[in-house]
């Protein structure tokens, strides 16, 4: 079942809506965490450097997906704050139909695309192989992986965001179960651990869709539901299309970063994949915050409630002040203690900690800037304003463009990993402007004054 957003105290609402969606990004932060976990410690801490090696480009490929299904999904969470029950289904139909066209033209091209992309990448020899394994693999079943996103973000947008979690419990126990069975039992490597995430998350959007069926009546499709509706096909593109790029244009960004560090050699990108998961790991609750605003600003935008959406937005980053103080000092005081068990009793750490804490100590200083770039980027997709997502984009894209063009001219490993504080500082300030301007933009619009 779903729950308004648009009655009670946003502070209370928001606490208890984004706590599902927590807990679930940290199982998934967790189970990624134990892929590379299982891959250290089983297989090789080269294997563990290929799977590093290529999460930028698994970040491009799913990110531009996953934009334009969370972009479908909007439309969804607008309908349902407006009371039209009818549009909120016809509409998570439209995203059904357009997340699997758009899936499939990015499998295919990123399945072709994938061996000149690591060369460019300067995907160190030693673990070329067992990269393309891996990302080949992931790219092949990201419809699986997509799927399941794609559900999720619709529960959430009429306020469920419970049953996702549910079933992302089950997908991250039974992730571990088969990352086991295939890298351990039958010896796959980096293609085990990638095939076991495929799997998961497959039979995860499966359980996610029945339940759909038997218990959400707001979506469950009727029979004669399953045909593209030209009304919304407009507006979810609108939505979705920036939003999928503004992923790839952050994940070029990443790209050129990894770039910059991959040329120091596999034991740098032991070290950095180490220190990036822990940093993905402590920093779930801000993209937790980032879909919690969608949903909420989502529906309240529908209603037509701009200061309710403002007063959300205040209450939103005061938590997450609190969340990035407290998890900035973690990352710092458990890194040496956490970036052990990345690799197996005989791999001396202490060649690849020094590389895990250069990134970690630049990064956990501007946690909040990145916790910003969450709350009003969602916030102005969910009003409709999809082409900020763009520019923000092209915010961290130049930020990390230019750390890694520098960092390769004057050999440099600690500006190379800069690239990402440098884009979160600079797209955090900007994200917030950009938000006020067009909060005051559209007050001008419907003629509504601050409270």
């Amino acid at each position: 079942m779903g729950s308004k957003m648009t009655e009670g105290k946003p502070l209370i609402l928001l606490m208890k809506f984004v706590s599902p969606i927590f807990l679930g990004f940290v199982f998934q932060q967790f189970y990624n965490m134990v892929d590379s976990v299982i891959v250290g410690r089983f297989v090789s801490p080269q294997a563990l450097a290929a799977v590093g090696s290529t999460g930028t480009i698994m970040f491009m490929i799913l990110g531009l997906a996953n934009g334009l299904t969370t972009g479908y999904a909007v439309l969804i969470s607008q309908k349902y704050g407006a009371g039209d029950n009818t549009g909120a289904r016809q509409a998570f139909v439209n995203a059904l139909l357009l997340g699997l066209v758009s899936t499939a033209v990015i499998t295919i091209i990123s399945v072709l695309i994938m061996h000149p992309m690591l060369h460019v990448m300067n995907t160190p020899e030693d673990i070329y192989q067992d990269a393309y394994n891996y990302i080949n693999t992931i790219c092949a079943g990201s419809i699986a992986v997509i799927g399941y996103n794609l559900l999720a973000a619709s529960l959430r947008s009429i306020g469920d965001s419970r049953t996702p979690l549910h079933f992302l419990l089950f997908s991250t126990g039974l992730n571990v179960i088969l990352d086991l069975l295939f890298i351990i039992v039958f010896h796959l490597g980096t293609f085990g651990a990638a095939l076991a995430t495929v799997m998961s998350q497959g039979i995860s959007a499966i359980l996610c869709m029945i339940h759909i069926y038997r218990k959400v009546d707001v979506l469950c499709p009727r029979k004669g539901d399953w045909h593209f509706y030209k009304k919304f096909c407009a507006k979810q593109l609108n939505i979705g299309v920036p939003m999928s790029l503004q992923f790839g244009i952050t994940a070029s960004g990443t790209m050129v970063m990894q770039s910059s560090i991959n040329i120091y050699g596999s034991v740098a990108v032991g070290g950095f994949t180490a220190a990036s998961k822990i940093a993905n790991l402590m920093t779930a609750g801000m993209p937790s915050i980032g879909q919690t605003m969608a949903a909420y600003v989502g529906q309240n935008y529908g209603y037509g409630d701009l200061d309710r959406i403002h007063q959300g937005t205040k209450s939103a980053f005061w938590i997450s002040v609190v969340y990035s103080l407290i998890t900035g000092a973690l990352s710092i005081l458990m890194l040496p203690y956490l970036t052990g068990l990345f690799f197996d009793s005989g791999t001396d750490v202490s060649l690849y900690l020094p590389y895990a804490k250069t990134y970690m100590y630049q990064c956990a200083i501007f946690y909040i800037p990145l916790a910003m770039i969450f709350i009003y980027r969602n916030t102005m997709q969910a009003c409709g304003y999809g082409m900020t997502a763009l520019s923000l984009g092209v915010m961290e894209l130049i930020a990390r463009l230019i750390t890694a063009i520098v960092s390769m001219k004057i050999g440099s490993y600690a500006l190379a990993v800069a690239g990402d504080a440098a884009a979160w500082l600079s797209t955090g300030i900007f994200s917030w402007v950009l938000y006020l301007f067009i909060l005051s933009r559209l007050r001008k619009k419907r003629g509504t004054s601050a409270r």
